[in-house]
């Protein structure tokens, strides 16, 4: 992608200082992040946010633990209402259906339209369904938005039975969610392990495992066919092989898709999601891009990948935020981490952590470190690295973190890489055990 020249004034004024006018499309980590950014450098020039979803600002990431009881319906709120007024933004609940980039307009579903002098497009993304025959009936659901969780809620009764189609990060949090309330689990995937995005085979072999010997009937290499509604408003599910079986309610964890339909009739550029460069910036002058929805650098030297992670997204959105004000902030590339908890094992990885021909790998003693833990090295550089096992086991990642960004070679034996990075073995062991 060729960047095109944006001189900018480092106060964030046009010239002959009069304030600008930024619009941010989007209410969610990269949004709020690069509002925030923003007026750290600039306090006076108009700000509008746009949310298509509305209400206050939550985080995904928490609807899970909620519906496992372990949070209370207002914690996972991120800010509260008078937010935007204190940050001095014109909030407006509606959805942008496209962008005008020649003539720097936003249009509403409703036609109304909104000039802009820099925009931030944060739209994230949402989840999709298969294509399978009944999956657009009520009681099938998603587990990506609020309005899902509160559509799920009534379901999560003891001894009712679900399905939990696909076996990614969410698909999982629903399943161990579902599970600590006391219902039937079936999880179906398509593929021949779990997680495959996240975890290493060991690694989903350990998971599959636990989750079998909690109660969850797992099938891998299964084809979902068709899905029938009954009379008493449960499903019976055929899949290829296999005899069919009922449940109550169906929740889809199978992808996600970046929202970049707004854009598809202007100039800018987009792939999977919309293209940016290590400023956040996009082809088109004035226009940036953050979060989910942005295919930007990665630290591995890739230009446009998207990693639709939490921490990625306010990475990107405080990049975004300060070049909007008129920095020229570089973005280091995003790292892909994913952590959690769940059915009562903790689960991380970070970087390249499936080894391919010519890397070097060392797995260390379970023992020792309470768990599986797995490090990836590239010609003497750490490049990946996963753990399964006890939650004493993360910090590991995390000191690993800027080794990895840094791209710094070790120079000692790949068992002693916790000596470089200064973890003793008490360190990472359970306080209790």
């Amino acid at each position: 992608m060729k960047r095109r020249s944006t001189q900018q004034n480092p106060l964030g004024l046009h010239q002959g200082g009069e304030s600008m006018h930024v619009v941010i499309i989007g209410n969610s980590a990269a949004g709020l992040s690069a509002l925030e950014s923003f007026r750290k450098y600039d306090k006076d020039s108009k700000v509008t946010l746009i949310s298509k979803e509305g209400g206050v600002a939550y985080s995904r990431v928490l609807l899970p633990y909620y519906l496992r009881g372990k949070i209370e319906h207002d914690t996972f709120f991120i800010r509260d209402k008078k937010y935007y007024e204190n940050m001095n933004v014109n909030y407006i609940e509606d959805e942008v259906v496209s962008i005008d980039d020649e003539n720097k307009t936003v249009i509403l579903k409703d036609d109304s339209k909104i000039t802009f002098d820099k925009l931030l497009i944060a739209t994230g993304s949402y989840a999709i369904k298969p294509p399978i025959e009944g999956l657009n009936e009520k009681g099938v659901y998603n587990m990506w938005t609020l309005d899902d969780v509160h559509n799920i809620e009534p379901y999560f009764k003891k001894g009712n039975r679900v399905l939990v189609l696909g076996s990614g990060f969410v698909s999982l949090q629903a399943a161990w969610a579902a599970l600590s309330k006391g219902l039937e689990v079936k999880v179906i995937e398509l593929a021949d392990r779990i997680m495959p995005n996240v975890l290493d085979e060991k690694g989903a072999s350990i998971l599959s495992s636990k989750m079998i010997e909690l109660g969850v009937d797992l099938r891998v290499k299964t084809l979902t066919q068709k899905i029938e509604k009954t009379e008493k408003d449960t499903f019976i599910i055929h899949t290829k092989d296999n005899e069919p079986f009922e449940v109550d309610f169906i929740i889809v964890g199978t992808g996600v898709r970046s929202h970049i339909q707004l854009v598809q009739q202007s100039g800018i550029n987009t792939d999977r999601g919309i293209l940016v460069n290590e400023h956040m910036e996009t082809n088109v002058k004035d226009i940036y891009s953050a979060g989910d929805v942005a295919q930007g650098p990665t630290t591995f030297g890739e230009k446009h990948v998207i990693h639709a992670l939490w921490p990625t997204a306010i990475e990107m959105g405080k990049i975004a935020g300060a070049n909007l004000a008129g920095k020229e902030l570089v973005y280091e590339g995003s790292l892909n981490m994913n952590t959690t908890q769940m059915f009562d094992i903790t689960v991380a990885s970070m970087g390249k952590f499936n080894d391919e021909a010519g890397d070097e790998v060392h797995i260390f003693d379970n023992d020792k470190f309470d768990g599986y833990v797995k490090v990836v090295f590239e010609d003497g550089v750490v490049v990946g690295a996963t753990t399964i096992g006890s939650s004493s086991l993360v910090p590991l990642l995390g000191k690993l973190r800027p080794v990895i960004r840094k791209k710094t070679k070790v120079e000692l034996p790949p068992e002693r890489i916790w000596d470089y990075i200064n973890i003793t073995l008490d360190e990472a062991k359970p306080i209790n055990r």
